[in-house]
């Protein structure tokens, strides 16, 4: 098998992620391995079909959503640096899994690790499982760490 040396990290911020968070940690330090931290902010898409957004407003909250992005990648960062783990932070734009796969290209990555929300029935159909797709499109292995 293939040394592991570098890990992608891949969350939401949810309550969900916070598990594989501490899973991802323990084993870049375990496997002496860096620790890439992804985040992928969502297209915005309106919720009401006719409702209009100006540009100034949607500058605003592209801005916003940034800000407390970077700003969360920035403490989970400093917390796997605290436990000894060499960790960087990567914000990107676009469809989660899609992102999700191109950062694991881009960093190298050998293996990938995130949480699930464990949705089933009608909210995984209407939502989807970015998880799922991760898994079945990722050119390394793929840790899913269920959230609840």
């Amino acid at each position: 098998m293939k040394r592991i040396r570098r890990l992608l990290y891949a969350t939401d911020f949810s309550a969900a992620s916070r598990p594989a968070f501490a899973a991802a940690v323990s084993m870049a330090k375990s496997l002496t391995a860096r620790l890439t931290i992804l985040n992928v902010i969502p297209p915005v898409v309106a919720v009401v079909p006719d409702l209009y957004v100006d540009s100034v407003t949607f500058d605003h909250l592209d801005k916003e959503a940034r800000r407390w992005s970077t700003r969360q990648l920035e403490r989970l960062r400093a917390r796997a640096m605290r436990s000894g783990v060499k960790a960087t932070s990567l914000l990107r734009d676009g469809d989660a899994a899609d992102q999700i796969i191109r950062a694991c290209r881009s960093t190298g990555a050998d293996l990938i690790v995130l949480g699930t929300h464990g949705r089933r029935g009608l909210p995984k159909l209407l939502l989807g499982s970015v998880a799922e797709r991760v898994v079945a499109l990722a050119p390394c292995p793929v840790v899913t760490v269920r959230g609840k």
